[in-house]
């Protein structure tokens, strides 16, 4: 079977982006393809056509397939609820929850599902392109690994070494990886790639010899930094934009447990719109026109972390500027007028006071309801396509109106009484360019009608073309067919 990891000298170093267009660039030479990575930690996650999730950067891998996200893609997949504790999905299913304490040990029993998965996809196609996880230079958490070396070796798969130019002391960080390394671990690695170059890739010349010389890897290339690549969802961190935007102010605040906040990509991809992150300890724009409240992983410490900057206060003042307030999944639950977790699904057993912007109620449970949806605006008809990955129910008081209806007739959200606030389940609800011009026109903005699927696959072509021609693909190839 042929396989290939790709590891890194340390975390955002572009592993997910090379991995989706090596995974594309393979697939365009009409091999079948399939993306993998043992264990993820995300709270950005996308339904599976078997009705489970894996991580965002997995469902964007199998795109760049060209086949449909599967929970073996990412059979173990933490979704951080503070600090010190995450939950665990395993087989796209909820597992249990992992604590910081003891997140070395309890990890080991997760090594041979996560073989299992693998199994079953190297059994369907030409070659499996791996992801691995953070670093494996971080020694201190290679007891218990199931995503660097410890599934590298456990599953025979060669390594390729990934180094970020662009933060600095990429020489020393490729080769200090193999001096930290167990001398197995290292023999595992059989070439290395620097990513992010800006400027003329013939000045590293020498520093590629360099490390070459120390380390006795093959050399496979220097990726540019890759202007595609901004289209495509982000995994792990916001990212930001510094161009100047003349556009509509669309303010989304940044929670602690912020999820899924690709939902906002084709939004911040309009000429016409100008995305605002929100951070702790600024205030809501006074110029915003919207704003929204994103997914939650905690939708009630997130709420009480709203509330301490503030930002309750400034939506209020917001509205009576005759601004919108849209809620997105957890955003929603807090638009309502209490949120209720009998069973302590996120922690302690309580109920709380919601923002009262919407006549709703929830009651958060263990019924995880992970979906693909379609359906319609209620007022005018207007499609949408998304997904739904949530806790809980809510309720609807009398006076409330939906605001959609799913396709077999259920209905979703709600929306206020004046139409200035409105909240829904719904994600990747602005990807339709229909259902985006129906949001921007409240707004007074035009939409570019673009389909935001259509602006990933144009950009998964752009990037693999562009690893054609900087990174010897053949090598790749070449070493994922070694037997370790």
């Amino acid at each position: 079977m042929n396989s290939v990891m790709l590891q890194g000298t340390g975390s955002d170093v572009g592993k997910s982006i090379l991995v989706a267009g090596i995974c594309r660039a393979f697939c365009n030479r009409g091999l079948t393809v399939r993306p993998f990575k043992a264990q993820n930690m995300s709270n950005n996650a996308a339904p599976t056509f078997d009705g489970g999730e894996i991580g965002r950067a997995q469902a964007l891998q199998a795109l760049a397939c060209r086949v449909k996200p599967a929970t073996d893609m990412n059979p173990v997949l933490l979704k951080p609820q503070s600090d010190c504790e995450s939950q665990v999905i395993v087989n796209g299913k909820v597992y249990g929850t992992l604590q910081a304490s003891n997140f070395l040990k309890d990890r080991e029993p997760l090594l041979e599902m996560a073989l299992e998965s693998y199994r079953r996809l190297e059994s369907e196609c030409d070659i499996v392109v791996a992801e691995g996880g953070g670093s494996p230079a971080e020694i201190n958490l290679r007891s218990g690994d199931i995503v660097n070396m410890g599934f590298a070796r456990a599953a025979n798969m060669p390594v390729i070494l990934v180094g970020d130019i662009n933060r600095g002391g990429v020489i020393a960080s490729l080769v200090g990886t193999k001096v930290v390394l167990d001398p197995k671990d290292a023999a595992m690695i059989k070439g290395f790639l620097v990513n992010l170059f800006r400027g003329d890739a013939s000045l590293f010349d020498e520093g590629a010899k360099a490390v070459v010389d120390m380390t006795g890897w093959r050399n496979l290339g220097v990726v540019p930094w890759l202007t595609a690549a901004r289209n495509l969802p982000a995994e792990d961190a916001i990212r930001k934009d510094e161009s100047a935007q003349k556009g509509v102010v669309i303010a989304v605040p940044v929670l602690p447990h912020i999820a899924n906040f690709d939902d906002f990509d084709a939004l911040a991809a309009e000429e016409s719109v100008d995305l605002v992150y929100v951070y702790p300890g600024q205030p809501i724009p006074a110029q915003a026109k919207m704003v929204i409240l994103p997914g939650s992983k905690t939708t009630i410490s997130d709420l009480e972390f709203l509330r301490q900057q503030e930002w309750d206060i400034d939506l209020k003042a917001h509205l009576r500027r005759g601004g919108y307030v849209l809620g997105i999944c957890g955003g929603y639950q807090m638009l309502g007028k209490t949120i209720a977790d009998p069973m302590g699904i996120e922690g302690e057993k309580r109920e709380v006071r919601g923002l009262g912007l919407l006549p709703i109620h929830t009651v958060l449970n263990d019924d995880k309801r992970v979906t693909d949806v379609s359906g319609v605006s209620l007022e005018d008809g207007i499609p949408f396509q998304g997904y739904e990955i949530h806790c809980g129910k809510t309720q609807l008081e009398e006076t409330a109106v939906p605001l959609l209806r799913l396709e077999g007739g259920e209905p979703d959200g709600a929306l206020g009484p004046d139409g200035h606030v409105a909240g829904c389940y719904i994600h990747r609800l602005f990807d339709d360019p229909r259902q985006r011009a129906r949001w921007l026109k409240l707004l007074h903005a035009c939409s570019d009608g673009i389909e935001q699927s259509q602006r990933i696959e144009d950009a998964l072509d752009q990037v693999a073309e562009e690893l054609e021609k900087c990174l010897d693909l053949d090598a790749v190839l070449e070493i994922a067919k070694q037997n370790v």
